[in-house]
């Protein structure tokens, strides 16, 4: 398969590219931080998924690599601990865009490169245990992907997967202001269940 990752350097992002491209796929990465993708795929791609005209032409280029794709896979996101009172808009947009306008910008240029039976799949959160004081906007931003995969996947017709993974262990955790729980998942744990649930055919939410 003809793999597109958007957000691919981040932990979770990098760990399904690496699982992808062992189990045989060509990955297209997308991502700020490129060179940090270059020992996993030759098919790397600089681009900031909040700013529209850097996605389009980030997707016209992975066209040309790599066409059509069977998979859009956006794993980008960001996440701060800022309670209402405290925040600017600008935190409010940041939180957001990266979240939830970055997955529509992305797969609104990729629909021209996806294959007719191309999936789609977006790793999401468990927001209702997110609704915390602070991070007002992460959660609003992971219930609007929800809402959005759904509407998606009726306006094309295609699987539309929404992730919804508990505790990960990554950067994230140094953004908030409680502890990583011990059973925190690896991602490379998670790259292998999101993986199985893609050869399983899966569609709507799934909680890990």
């Amino acid at each position: 398969m003809n793999i597109l990752i958007w957000g691919a350097a981040g932990g979770m992002g990098k760990a399904l590219s690496q699982k992808f491209v062992n189990e045989g796929h060509t990955v297209v990465a997308i991502s700020r931080h490129p060179s940090d993708m270059k020992a996993i795929t030759p098919h790397v791609i600089a681009t900031d998924v909040t700013q529209p005209s850097q996605v389009t032409g980030a997707a016209r280029m992975a066209g040309a690599l790599a066409n059509p794709f069977d998979l859009y896979l956006y794993t980008a996101g960001d996440i701060a601990s800022i309670k209402t009172t405290e925040a600017a808009p600008q935190d409010w947009n940041r939180i957001l865009n990266a979240n939830l306008t970055g997955a529509f910008l992305t797969a609104q240029a990729s629909l021209p490169y996806l294959a007719e039976n191309a999936r789609f799949v977006f790793i999401g959160a468990i927001h209702e245990r997110l609704r915390l004081p602070g991070l007002g906007a992460y959660a609003a931003a992971k219930a609007g992907l929800e809402a959005f995969a759904e509407a998606l996947r009726k306006e094309t017709r295609r699987k539309a997967l929404v992730v919804r993974p508990g505790a990960v262990n990554t950067a994230f955790w140094s953004k908030v202001p409680f502890s990583m729980p011990k059973n925190a998942m690896p991602p490379a744990a998670l790259a292998d269940a999101v993986y199985q649930a893609i050869q399983e055919g899966k569609d709507g939410l799934l909680d890990l």
